[in-house]
């Protein structure tokens, strides 16, 4: 008995000289519930990224395999070259941005996407080692940037509301309220257990909902019990390492690999530091302590995601509810990362959740990002209409790229009106530039 605590003792030493969570005011149990939390509330990402990149006309079954091995990888590599409590995963509105205006919208094959994101991820490693991110960073408006995010947060909820049967094309007015048929008002009925999960702040409330409206939907006859419940996770083979990397290389998708590159970059910038100053990781100067080595996990990740088979894999906001558990540090990752790779064993379970019941999640996220827009000052007419014009036209268009194309470009040119140009640094009048030849080109 002495012997196995002594034993234990000395491998959460040995874990504590890793992680150094004792440093950082934590202990192994509560990394461990950390990352626990952070599994249960992000988990709907291995239905839901799943569901959005088949639309593209990728495998759902690979995506399934692939979708956990991008998150856990990511993960693990974030956990162990940065240190920080942060799980990795597909981005919600990159995944969408893939799918509906890449593929769908812009007519590209969705090798040729995969091709985009790692040109994009390429691009933001570059910036990060020789410093032009910081620039870049400094050249972007915040408003521009805070709306960039509540209209993500619309294009979500509008792709949602798509997928599960609310609204439908019509001729006449574009979009119009489709019949409520039993499948529809399951999808109803999930998105309003998600939003009473949220106002109860009960953890993993977007996954439980999933799991209840997908059982319902096999009780009721509209979905088909698997044949097994554990097995052999599905084949990488149909989508992993078929990027086009050479097709993606042409003039019409220069607007989509900035967006692609803008979207990660600038989300996960504010996200970290947001956090990293709510956990103490701050040097005297108000520097986020080893924020570079967080961004290269966040773009390393990226690179091999897409080789894998999968839009850009993104630090997660849902890390969040892990942190306000307690976790500080990587051993919380490590716990994220493992209890997804433990899920592999389950696909025959994942894949039966049927797309109007993973379809609310968009809907509830689109809600989170959206909340954003408070923080933009409407007060200012030259801010409001920049903010505005960004936010309605990525639903509007079906595309983030040109909701931000136009945001910058209205940017510039209520400034130049107002005769403001002082704050028109000039990396923004390339990227305007940039933004009026990608306008052109699409």
């Amino acid at each position: 008995m002495i012997a196995q605590k002594q034993q234990s003792k000395a491998s959460l030493s040995f874990l504590d000289k890793i992680f150094k969570y004792t440093e950082r005011g934590s202990n192994a149990k509560t990394e461990v519930i950390g990352g626990v939390t952070t599994f249960l509330t992000m988990a709907y990402i291995v239905f839901v990224n799943p569901a959005i990149l088949s639309d593209a006309g990728m495998d759902k079954s690979a995506l399934i395999t692939v979708t956990i091995l991008a998150t856990a990888i990511g993960t693990l590599i974030f956990a162990f070259l940065a240190n920080a409590p942060f799980a990795l995963a597909p981005g919600m509105g990159l995944n969408a941005f893939f799918t509906y205006s890449l593929v769908i919208g812009e007519g590209t094959h969705w090798t040729q996407a995969l091709g985009v994101v790692f040109i994009s991820g390429t691009i933001f490693l570059i910036l990060a080692v020789t410093g032009v991110r910081k620039y870049i960073a400094d050249a972007i408006p915040k408003e521009l940037s805070i709306a960039s995010a509540a209209g993500i947060g619309l294009f979500l909820s509008f792709v949602g509301l798509k997928g599960m049967g609310v609204i439908v094309g019509n001729p006449d007015t574009l979009v119009a309220l489709a019949d409520f048929t039993p499948t529809v008002l399951i999808a109803l009925f999930g998105l309003v257990l998600m939003g009473i999960f949220e106002v109860k702040k009960v953890k993993g409330g977007i996954l439980i909902s999933i799991i209840v409206t997908t059982v319902l939907s096999i009780v009721l006859g509209y979905v088909e019990l698997p044949t097994s419940i554990i097995s052999a996770p599905p084949s990488i083979a149909p989508v992993a390492f078929k990027l086009d990397i050479l097709g993606a290389l042409k003039f019409s998708l220069i607007g989509p690999i900035f967006s692609f590159m803008f979207i990660d970059m600038f989300d996960s910038l504010a996200f970290l530091i947001s956090c990293c100053k709510q956990m103490g990781l701050e040097d005297k100067d108000g520097n986020i302590k080893g924020l570079s080595r967080m961004l290269y996990a966040d773009v390393t990740s990226t690179l091999i995601g897409s080789m894998l088979g999968t839009s850009t894999v993104t630090t997660f906001g849902e890390s969040a509810a892990g942190i306000a558990a307690g976790a500080r540090t990587g051993l919380a990752s490590v716990v994220t990362a493992s209890l997804f790779l433990v899920t592999l064993l389950f696909t025959p379970l994942l894949g039966v959740v049927p797309s109007y019941a993973a379809s609310p999640a968009l809907v509830m996220v689109g809600v989170f990002m959206f909340s954003s827009i408070r923080q933009v000052d409407f007060n200012d007419s030259k801010i409001a209409v920049s903010a505005f014009v960004t936010v309605l036209l990525m639903p509007l268009t079906y595309s983030i790229s040109i909701g931000l194309c136009f945001g910058f470009i209205s940017y510039i040119i209520m400034h130049v009106v107002s005769k403001e140009t002082e704050k028109i640094s000039v990396t923004l009048w390339i990227i305007g530039a940039l933004s009026v030849l990608n306008l052109m080109l699409s």
